[in-house]
């Protein structure tokens, strides 16, 4: 027994999540809920956050009851990168479309790991752009910007 909380990793994954939670709530606080026969832009998000909230109190509960593994050493290089690809996403997609920054902040992302091997991931960037683009931009049609270059704009 270690103590009051059992389970370390669980209740520091709990909090994790009830902020995640919070946080998802605060920004859709200005937007529509709607109703189930008319949906607005918030009801999805809102209810996800919700999910997640849920599932971090029974993280938290399950810390005090069952027994866990505690907490270990962790490095930052992995949440670095994947906010870096995040953004990088976002500006890539302003200015250069999907086609781009999509794999582009993938790759970025595999910085994260000391693991990674990068003709996998390289493919897989690929492959997910691809799905992505025909998924997206041809079966549900929506908009967004494929390719942004000086004199030349796709979009689907």
């Amino acid at each position: 027994m270690r103590g009051f909380i059992r389970a370390p990793q669980n209740f520091i994954s709990g909090l994790a999540l009830i902020c995640l939670a919070v946080f998802a709530i605060w920004a859709v606080r200005k937007l529509s809920q709607g109703t189930f026969s008319s949906m607005g832009p918030a009801m999805m998000p809102r209810w996800v956050a919700v999910a997640i909230g849920i599932c971090g109190v029974v993280l938290i509960v399950q810390s005090f009851l069952d027994n866990g593994p505690p907490l270990e050493h962790w490095s930052a290089r992995g949440p670095i990168f994947v906010c870096l690809g995040m953004l990088a996403f976002a500006v890539g997609m302003i200015n250069v479309g999907f086609l781009l920054a999509a794999p582009v902040a993938m790759v970025i992302c595999g910085f994260g790991s000391s693991e990674v091997r990068w003709k996998e991931l390289i493919l897989l960037a690929l492959a997910l752009t691809a799905f992505c683009v025909a998924l997206f931009g041809y079966a549900l049609h929506q908009p967004m910007p494929i390719l942004t270059l000086p004199g030349l704009t796709l979009e689907l």
